[in-house]
């Protein structure tokens, strides 16, 4: 499993693409809503830049059977982790979402095949003003340290170029 994240817009879906590119079987796990037109405009630009051979699952909740319900040397690409713990929060507590992580990151490094995990990274802003924006930054920040320290690499993302991020086993 590979991580990536990063800012909003900083090329992390675009280098998740290339990564699994070779692949003749890929599974894209998306997350997100088509709830406006904005939205729908931009899952229809994303779906123009992938190849028509690969399976795209909508899937903003349940990515737990998503990740499961595919071959295991299909690559996968979940896109992205940020909106599934937004959409999480709605109906599920804390202690819930965090296991559904753990699920999930757990899962996708038993494949055989290759997994790109996307993410942004909302912590290195202000601290959110009200209760939710905290919850919601400290739950993604403990999603992505779950995916990140059980991936084979981690990358942030900066304007379409990944920068790896070291083990904590090279911090001396």
């Amino acid at each position: 499993m590979i991580f990536l994240t990063g800012g909003a817009r900083s090329g992390k879906s675009a280098l998740a693409s290339r990564i699994v590119a070779d692949s003749r079987n890929a599974r894209l796990i998306v997350t997100s809503r088509a709830d406006d037109e904005e939205m729908r405009a931009r899952i229809r630009r994303h779906q123009e830049d992938r190849p028509l051979s690969w399976v795209t699952i909508e899937e903003p909740i349940d990515v737990i059977e998503a990740v499961r319900s595919g071959s295991p040397d299909e690559a996968v690409i979940l896109d992205c982790v940020t909106i599934w713990v937004s959409n999480l929060m709605v109906e599920h507590d804390d202690d819930h979402i965090l296991e559904m992580v753990r699920t999930v990151a757990s899962e996708l490094t038993l494949r055989s095949a290759r997994s790109v995990v996307v993410s942004n990274e909302v912590g290195s802003g202000v601290v959110p003003m009200n209760e939710v924006g905290r919850r919601f930054r400290d739950l993604h920040g403990f999603a992505n340290q779950e995916f990140s320290t059980r991936a084979e690499s981690a990358y942030l993302v900066v304007a379409g170029r990944p920068i790896v991020l070291g083990d904590i086993a090279d911090v001396r």
